[in-house]
């Protein structure tokens, strides 16, 4: 059992707790949710202190209600300025491009990611068509003869790609290329692919105008899980808390 200043936290309603905290272990699971029930005990104790009455939705208080109150009312929170946030967007230009656009054709080479021999035939495969593709056989027919994808029907066209519109691990490859048949094969979840990159044209810098409100929130939320962090450590500090260790938690929230 936990003592949080004399209120006890069972062991129940612990376990009941953890349905809301997937860890990868019971135990983790069991840290997260006895460290969420003593966090919500404090902010509760603090709230009852301070006789604060907590807004509810559909009658039901929740840990975020006694938080945003006490938040409100012990703790100062500023807000980026303009000055903040322009210095954030000439910081940082990479977060503020458009996508690229790539015209993409690919030969799909379709192999399982479980089928270890199928893979094998696959890359074996690629290295020969990109071998001979180099030497001046047409992508097109390559990719009506060998490729499993619907695009065969188009010489492998993808058409205009940008970020987003494919798996990760295709994407990563691609978006780094430059412009020209790609030196060996893609590997994805559904096979390999030969890949000719047609054109390429780069991202361009977004206006700071389009993205100020966005960067605002970003260093406004910042700030918040800062101070959240920083109040709900002092009310840690300041309490009697048996039963449980913060220094066992590896919540982001502690560290």
């Amino acid at each position: 059992m936990i003592q949080v200043n004399d209120t006890p936290i069972s062991e129940a309603a612990i376990m009941a707790e953890m349905q809301y905290h997937p860890a990868d272990s019971k135990r983790t699971a069991m840290l997260k949710a006895a460290e969420s029930l003593v966090i919500g005990e404090l902010l509760r104790q603090r709230a009852a202190e301070l006789g604060l009455e907590i807004s509810t939705e559909n009658n039901v208080v929740t840990e975020n209600n006694y938080l945003d109150a006490l938040l409100a009312r012990e703790v100062m929170i500023p807000t980026a300025t303009d000055v903040e946030c322009e210095q954030y967007y000439k910081l940082n230009p990479q977060r503020f491009t458009s996508s690229p656009l790539l015209e993409v054709r690919h030969i799909l080479l379709a192999a399982a990611p479980e089928d270890d021999a199928a893979r094998v035939e696959a890359k074996t495969l690629s290295e020969i068509l990109v071998q001979q593709l180099q030497q001046g056989t047409s992508f097109v027919e390559a990719a009506r003869n060998y490729s499993a994808c619907p695009s065969k029907e188009t010489g492998g066209s993808l058409g205009q790609i940008s970020r987003g519109q494919t798996v990760p691990e295709f994407e990563r490859q691609i978006f780094s290329a430059e412009p020209g048949l790609m030196p060996q094969g893609i590997e994805s979840r559904y096979g390999i692919h030969v890949v000719e990159v047609m054109r390429k044209v780069p991202g361009q810098q977004l206006p700071y105008s389009a993205v100020k409100q966005k960067i605002a929130d970003y260093l406004n939320e910042k700030v918040r899980r800062k101070a959240v962090a920083q109040y709900i450590h002092q009310l840690i500090v300041q309490a009697n808390i048996d039963g449980y260790d913060f220094q066992l938690s590896d919540s982001p929230l502690m560290q």
